[in-house]
């Protein structure tokens, strides 16, 4: 019988390096005959694209919402059926990012908590950070990608509110590793968050496959 996969969701700042980490994590697991599955939110359903080409104009709770919703449709059809045919499923993005950038939109927190009390937790949430002056360079460097990137104390506010998060995570029992990026080679990264991922699965016999994130 194939043992269930592992999930691992990585989140942070825009500008901290999640999509090279993911790459390097993707590769070194890999390399230690782990079967990977990697994946993104807001995801590639109609919902998903929906979301990412209006991100500029809904906001707040509606926008909430809609992330929710695609959330939950997210594990139901792609998430739980890879975990079950025995893959370690990588998001770029669950979670950890929506109790960030819907505060930055003026949502509650009490509110998003319970829009995503039943959603699936990750066996792992790698939290990536860095310094907010080095995320406003990388941010500066690249152009800005959403309304946020254009709000110079948005690096900050996003460095905060993910320290905040790492400490709700865990005290819901998820098991969180906080890397900051700023100091490590996205190599050494992959290699710590794959030596903290729990109990890890064996290779299953689905192929590896990929998508490219689409997200804000």
């Amino acid at each position: 019988m194939t043992r269930r996969g592992r999930f691992i969701s990585v989140d942070g700042p825009s500008g901290v390096g999640k999509s090279t980490t993911i790459q390097a994590l993707h590769d070194e697991l890999l390399d230690r005959s782990i079967n990977v599955y990697r994946t993104v939110e807001p995801t590639t359903t109609d919902l998903g694209r929906f979301i990412s080409g209006h991100f500029a104009e809904i906001r707040g709770y509606a926008l909430a919402c809609l992330v929710a919703a695609d959330r939950y449709e997210h594990v139901q059809r792609e998430i739980e059926p890879r975990l079950c045919a025995g893959d370690t499923v990588i998001t770029d993005r669950y979670l950890a990012s929506t109790l960030v950038m819907q505060r930055l939109d003026g949502v509650p927190l009490d509110y998003l908590l319970a829009l995503n009390a039943p959603v699936l937790r990750p066996d792992l949430s790698v939290i990536l950070t860095a310094d907010p002056g080095l995320i406003a360079d990388r941010i500066a460097a690249r152009g800005p990608h959403n309304r946020f990137h254009r709000d110079p104390t948005a690096p900050g506010r996003e460095v905060l509110y993910y320290r905040e998060t790492a400490q709700i995570l865990a005290a819901d029992n998820v098991k969180v590793l906080v890397v900051d990026t700023g100091s490590c080679t996205p190599s050494e990264v992959a290699t710590a968050i794959a030596d903290t991922i729990p109990d890890s699965s064996v290779a299953s016999t689905v192929p590896s496959q990929s998508t490219t994130s689409q997200g804000p």
